[in-house]
């Protein structure tokens, strides 16, 4: 409901402010102050320190934060690149098989992620394929769990595109291949980047799979995360957790800022 009064506006404000500040800001907060604590006895921390964000970059921390990386790069790269082409090919089955084909690739993203990881576990722990206890099991889950939010960005950017633009170059003499890269993908290059983001930033936070299915030596930030506040070790894990979220800001600030997505636009 729109609130016109200047006086409505200033309660909507501040109710709004409240709400950010207490169930967004706060927590986060907490978290930067327990990062740096040294000892927290009382209301407030009673020292500070680096050691936490030291301890981080090396030994299991260190490898904590490779795996998160190198796992949100293969899997959403894959799921990207399986989401624009069946996003590409369902666009051209017709609205009828479009929608129901696209249902299956949100099948994933209705289940618990704990159920994918199990499923995972036991289809993949026998041979002829057998992957449990590898990273590739790792990335796989993430992908599975990833790869439906990358299709729907990719298949919404097709939505709003106009084929003028397309028919245009194809009277123009332009082969399927040429319209693709030089028309259809530089258009909807925005949705593309930001499908892209979204499954990088769905990647970096997975837990209930990969607690599922990782192996000793391929532990990511979530799961190290875990393990350390089980333990009571609750500074640590402060420090991993701001570094999950530094990394994932970053990412997102820096594709944000491309110029793709300004040309995206122009077109």
């Amino acid at each position: 409901m729109l609130v016109w009064s200047r006086s409505g506006r200033f309660l909507v404000w501040t109710v709004a402010a409240l709400l950010i500040g207490v169930v967004f800001l706060a927590p986060l907060a907490v978290i930067l102050a327990a990062s740096f604590a040294a000892q927290w006895n009382g209301a407030l921390p009673s020292g500070f320190t680096l050691e936490h964000y030291r301890a981080a970059g090396t030994g299991a921390s260190g490898d904590a934060v490779f795996a998160s990386l190198a796992t949100g790069v293969a899997a959403s790269v894959l799921a990207l690149l399986s989401g624009t082409w069946a996003a590409l090919a369902l666009r051209a089955q017709g609205p009828a098989w479009s929608r129901t084909l696209g249902i299956l690739f949100f099948v994933p993203s209705a289940v618990p992620s704990v159920s994918v990881g199990l499923g995972l576990l036991v289809a993949f722990s026998q041979r002829p394929l057998l992957l449990n206890g590898t990273t590739a099991i790792v990335i796989l889950a993430h992908f599975v769990l990833i790869s439906a939010f990358s299709f729907g960005n990719v298949s919404a950017g097709l939505a709003r595109l106009p084929p003028d633009f397309e028919e245009v170059a194809s009277c123009l003499g332009a082969r399927p291949a040429y319209r693709l890269a030089k028309v259809t993908l530089p258009l909807i290059a925005p949705y593309v980047v930001a499908a892209f983001g979204l499954s990088f930033a769905l990647s970096m936070g997975e837990l209930g799979a990969t607690v599922m299915v990782y192996p000793p030596g391929w532990v990511t930030l979530p799961v190290a995360i875990f393990g350390l506040t089980d333990r009571g070790d609750v500074f640590s894990g402060a420090a991993l957790t701001m570094i999950l979220v530094g990394v994932t800001l970053t990412l997102l600030i820096g594709l944000e800022r491309l110029p793709i997505a300004a040309a995206g636009r122009r077109g």
